[in-house]
């Protein structure tokens, strides 16, 4: 049993345990409820305490009004002491490439394109100069295709090959950097909408120490269910949750696919339902660890991505923290602390089932 400074112990020191700010912006807006500012969501993740245990650090959304994408070194320097001021760290960040945010969609091989590539770039230089400040020991810029799904299948070759191409120049961009870009495996992305798809996107680039996957545990479990791509379905049709053989061999035949890719990883819950909030398209729900209508067993469902040969190995140590998404929750279930401790102890009960030491 290892200390962590607050006079508690932990079963291991590996990965650290890290809270997503970006719940704070992500569906919400002028059509929905207002953003949470980031200082709100530092003191949330800051303040959360299971038998003593903390968080180790937050991931961060670069846009506005959290993190702007065009901050300076200053501003950088001063969100680097409000983290650490907080005894926290920055981990992945995600990078804005929608076209709503100043990016673009990568199958667009002109304005697009270069759009997306300007918003890498400039999230690669913030994961950088964290880096150099001290405040971000591990992860990764998180990426998609900015695109949906139905613009995807107007040419699904040929636009699969062009997000392919989108995604090796920016691989360039992040290696130039120093930093790794990792995809996010969700079902409103086109080009990524599926299991098979995805797989298929990643050996197109073919550069898996550059560009790697990212599996959330919420939106991976709608690959099984072949949500905008019937044909893709693992699941069967009339699939009953109550058979969790089922659930566990799908998720192996995932799993076994995508693991070898993946270098950052979102513990979640997901009721099976697809919600969207906001500009948000629709997408996987996220739950509450407890929620009733969850259909994962957490710390059971998460050893298929973090253990090799089926979920029943050794611990990959493919990243060294992994990272809580609950995004679209209601601002008052994110204001209550008792929201946050209940997250950490689901974050606690998969490192104590699959962690590891330095």
């Amino acid at each position: 049993m290892l200390g962590n400074g607050n006079g508690a112990t932990t079963a291991h020191a590996f990965p650290k345990l890290h809270n997503a700010a970006w719940p704070g912006v992500v569906g919400k807006g002028p059509d929905s409820e207002p953003p949470i500012d980031l200082d709100t969501m530092l003191d949330l993740t800051a303040a959360a305490r299971v038998d003593g245990v903390g968080f180790d650090g937050v991931d961060l959304f670069l846009y506005d009004p959290h993190v702007s994408i065009d901050s300076t070194t200053e501003d950088l320097k001063a969100l680097a002491d409000r983290v650490r001021s907080r005894n926290l760290v920055i981990g992945s960040v995600v990078a804005p490439v929608w076209p709503p945010t100043g990016g673009g969609p990568a199958l667009d091989e002109g304005e697009g394109r270069a759009r997306f590539l300007q918003q890498v770039r400039k999230a690669c230089g913030i994961a950088k100069t964290l880096k150099e400040l001290g405040i971000r020991p591990y992860g990764v810029v998180r990426i998609d295709s900015a695109c949906s799904p139905a613009q995807w299948a107007e040419d699904p070759q040929g636009n699969q090959a062009k997000i392919a191409e989108t995604f090796k120049q920016a691989a360039a961009i992040a290696r130039d950097h120093g930093e790794r870009l990792a995809a996010e495996g969700e079902i409103c992305w086109g080009g990524m909408h599926s299991w098979r798809v995805m797989v298929d996107l990643l050996e197109r680039v073919g550069q898996p120490e550059t560009l790697g996957f990212q599996a959330d545990m919420a939106h991976t479990l709608l690959y099984t269910l072949g949500h905008n791509a019937p044909e893709d379905r693992i699941l069967p049709e009339d699939y009953d949750w109550s058979d969790l053989a089922t659930l566990d061999q799908a998720l192996i035949t995932l799993t076994d696919a995508l693991r070898p890719w993946t270098i950052d990883f979102h513990v979640a819950q997901n009721d099976a339902t697809v919600f969207g909030s906001g500009s948000h398209d629709k997408t996987g729900r996220h739950c509450l660890p407890n929620d009733p209508n969850g259909k994962l067993d957490i710390p059971r469902h998460a050893r298929f991505w973090l253990r090799d040969h089926h979920g029943e190995g050794q611990p990959t140590k493919a990243f060294q923290h992994i990272c809580w998404d609950g995004c679209m929750f209601p601002n008052a279930v994110m204001m209550k602390p008792e929201t946050w401790n209940s997250i950490l102890s689901a974050m606690l009960s998969v490192r104590n089932a699959h962690g590891w030491d330095a």
